[in-house]
C-alpha cells in the first residue's frame, strides 16, 4: 500500500487535497547547450484541479518556467 505524499500547488502554494484528481505533476527536463536532456534533472510543478477549472494553467506555468529561468521574453498582460 502507498502511502498519500501530501503536495503544494506550485502557482497557488497551498495544499493539494488526495481527492483532488484533477491535478497534475509535470516535470521539465533541463537540457545541455545542445538541447538534448540532462538525464535525472528536471524541475517539478504541481498544479491543483482549482487552478486548472479556472483556465489559470498556462500562465501559471508560464510563469513559473519564466521565474525559474526557463524562458525568456513572455508576453503578460500585467506588464
Amino acid at each position: 500500500v502507498e502511502l498519500y505524499v501530501p503536495r503544494k500547488c506550485s502557482a497557488t502554494n497551498t495544499i493539494i487535497k488526495s481527492k483532488d484528481h484533477a491535478s497534475v505533476q509535470i516535470n521539465i527536463a533541463k537540457v545541455d547547450e545542445e538541447g538534448r536532456a540532462i538525464p535525472g534533472e528536471y524541475i517539478t510543478y504541481a498544479l491543483s484541479g482549482d487552478v486548472r477549472a479556472r483556465g489559470e494553467a498556462d500562465d501559471a506555468l508560464n510563469r513559473l518556467a519564466q521565474n525559474d529561468g526557463l524562458m525568456k521574453n513572455v508576453w503578460s498582460y500585467s506588464r
